[in-house]
């Protein structure tokens, strides 16, 4: 495992058993973007480091009883919170790295990663295996329920031009990732950034 594996593991080990209760009032901001996905009845869409699994609940409402709802997160205890949670009966849970998903190409028709990208440790390369597993035309959320300003303010940090989830240098970077910026937005209270998966 590599240093920046095990480094997101610690934190969000040390952190699972609280999490829920830490952000109790997610709920309608992870639905609201769920929403934007467009997924379609049967639909095939996986969370990409799902962690405690909030976004399963309203993926499956989206896709319903006969859509594929997948959980994928590389932190046992982030899992095991998700289990315990009963998100188990949403989605199917697998422990595994995003940077090596087990799924054929094409399998998925969306994916939706909620505070993800941070925690890339080549962000370039783990948004083309995300692609690889999505069909062209798929749609890829990248969301935070909190916007960039509001979040480095919780964290006494500074926004600065080479942020990440700017939307220049996201747009940039999903673009040499196989993506499409679809759309962008930069909120207090949530950022999302939709992408289309090329052709």
């Amino acid at each position: 495992m590599s240093d920046d594996h095990t480094h997101v593991q610690e934190f969000f080990t040390a952190r699972a058993a609280d999490w829920d209760r830490r952000f109790p009032d997610d709920g309608p901001v992870y639905a609201a973007a769920v929403a934007e996905l467009g997924l379609r009845e049967g639909g095939r869409v996986l969370d990409a480091g799902c962690g405690t699994g909030r976004a399963l609940p309203p993926l499956r409402a989206a896709v319903g009883p006969s859509g594929t709802v997948l959980g994928a997160d590389l932190t046992p205890a982030m899992l095991r919170e998700a289990a315990r949670a009963g998100r188990d009966r949403d989605g199917a849970l697998l422990l595994t790295d995003v940077a090596a998903l087990p799924l054929r190409p094409s399998a998925l028709d969306a994916v939706f990663a909620a505070g993800l990208i941070a925690h890339l440790p080549d962000p370039a390369d783990n948004l083309r295996e995300i692609a690889r597993v999505v069909r062209p035309g798929g749609v890829l959320a990248l969301f935070h329920p909190v916007g960039r300003a509001a979040l480095a303010a919780r964290q006494g940090r500074a926004l600065t031009p080479d942020d990440l989830r700017a939307e220049p240098n996201l747009r940039a970077l999903l673009s040499r990732s196989g993506w499409r910026m679809t759309s962008y937005a930069d909120e207090d209270t949530r950022f999302l950034a939709l992408a289309v998966r090329a052709d």
